[in-house]
C-alpha cells in the first residue's frame, strides 16, 4: 500500500509540476506578446501613416489600414532630405567615428585594466564622471575650442576654425573624450579585468612588448567587446543631433535633413507646398526611411550582437 501511495503522489506532483510550466509558459507568452506590442506599436503607426493621404486622416472610419494607399509620401521625403546623398554620408560619418571611438576606448581602457600608475583611480573616477555631465554643459566651450582652435597654443592666435567640419568630431573620437567614450572604455577596462595574466605573461617571456602583446594577444581575444562598441558608437553616432547640430552645420547628413524637413514645408516658394495634417504622413514617411537602415544593419549582425552581448556579460 506504501508503495501503491508514493506512486500516486510522485504521478501528482509530476501532473502539477507540468500544469505550473504550462502556466508559466502561457503567461510568459502574454508578457512578452504584451511588451513586444508596446514596442513595435508606434512603428505599426507610423508605418500605417506614412502610407495614408490627407484624405485618409481628416476620415473617422480609417483607423490603421488606409482607404487609399498612397507612396507620394515616401517620394516627397526621398527627394526634400535629398536622401541617397544624406545616406552615404551618415554611414561614413558613423564608420569612421565608430571605428576611431573603438580604437581609442580600446586603448585607454586595456591601459586601466592592465597598468597602474599615480592618479590612475582619479583619471578612471574623471571617466565616470564623464558620463553624468550633460552634453549642454560643455557645449559653448567645446564650440569656442574648435571654432578658434589652436591646439593647445601651438597654432597662432585666433587659431584655425573647424566649425563645419567632421574634425571636431574626428579629434574628440582619437582623444577618447567623444559622447559615450566614457562608456565605452568602462566596458572595456571591465572585460580585461576578467581576463587571465596569463596570455600576457606569456607574451612578455617571448619577448614581446606592450604594445605587440596588445595589438596582437589581446585584441584578437576581445572580438565581442570590439562588436559591441562599433556597433552602439555607429548607432549613437547615427541618431546624434547634438554634436552634428554643433559642428556640422549645413552637412548632409541624415538627422540634420530630418530636422530641416519640416520647417522647410512652410516657407513660402517652396514646391509642392502641403498643409499640415499631410505634413504628418510626410514626418512618418521620412523617420521610417531615416531608421530602415539601421534595421537592416541590426538583422544582418543580430547573431553576432547577442552573443557579443552574452560574452561581455552586459546587462541592463
Amino acid at each position: 500500500m506504501s508503495g501503491r501511495n508514493e506512486k500516486l503522489i510522485s504521478r501528482r506532483r509530476i501532473r502539477l509540476d507540468r500544469t505550473a510550466s504550462r502556466i508559466w509558459a502561457v503567461f510568459r507568452g502574454i508578457l512578452i506578446l504584451g511588451i513586444s506590442f508596446i514596442i513595435i506599436y508606434p512603428i505599426l503607426n507610423q508605418l500605417s501613416l506614412s502610407f495614408m493621404t490627407a484624405r485618409d486622416l481628416y476620415d473617422a472610419t480609417v483607423r490603421f489600414i488606409p482607404r487609399e494607399v498612397t507612396y507620394e509620401n515616401f517620394v516627397i521625403a526621398f527627394n526634400r532630405m535629398n536622401y541617397l546623398r544624406a545616406l552615404i554620408n551618415t554611414f561614413l560619418v558613423s564608420s569612421l567615428l565608430g571605428l576611431l571611438q573603438l580604437l581609442s576606448s580600446l586603448i585607454i581602457g586595456y591601459g586601466f585594466a592592465r597598468f597602474q600608475f599615480k592618479g590612475s583611480n582619479i583619471l578612471f573616477a574623471l571617466v565616470i564622471l564623464s558620463l553624468l555631465i550633460p552634453p549642454s554643459l560643455i557645449m559653448l566651450p567645446l564650440f569656442l575650442n574648435f571654432r578658434f582652435f589652436t591646439a593647445f597654443g601651438i597654432l597662432p592666435e585666433p587659431g584655425i576654425n573647424l566649425i563645419g567640419s567632421s574634425w571636431p568630431l574626428v579629434l574628440l573620437a582619437l582623444t577618447g573624450t567623444a559622447r559615450r567614450n566614457g562608456l565605452f572604455i568602462f566596458i572595456v577596462r571591465q572585460y580585461f579585468k576578467g581576463m587571465s595574466e596569463n596570455l600576457e605573461e606569456a607574451a612578455y617571456v617571448d619577448g614581446a612588448g606592450p604594445l605587440k602583446t596588445f595589438f596582437m594577444i589581446m585584441m584578437p581575444n576581445a572580438v565581442p567587446i570590439l562588436i559591441i562598441i562599433f556597433l552602439f558608437s555607429f548607432v549613437w553616432q547615427w541618431n546624434d543631433l547634438f554634436y552634428s547640430h554643433l559642428f556640422l552645420r549645413g552637412s548632409s547628413l541624415l538627422s540634420l535633413n530630418l530636422q530641416r524637413m519640416t520647417s522647410a514645408y512652410f516657407q513660402q516658394g517652396v514646391e509642392p507646398f502641403i498643409d499640415g495634417a499631410h505634413m504628418a504622413n510626410v514626418s512618418n514617411a521620412a523617420i521610417l526611411m531615416y531608421i530602415i537602415p539601421l534595421l537592416g544593419l541590426y538583422a544582418l549582425l543580430q547573431s553576432y550582437f547577442v552573443e557579443s552581448i552574452e560574452k561581455t556579460g552586459i546587462i541592463g
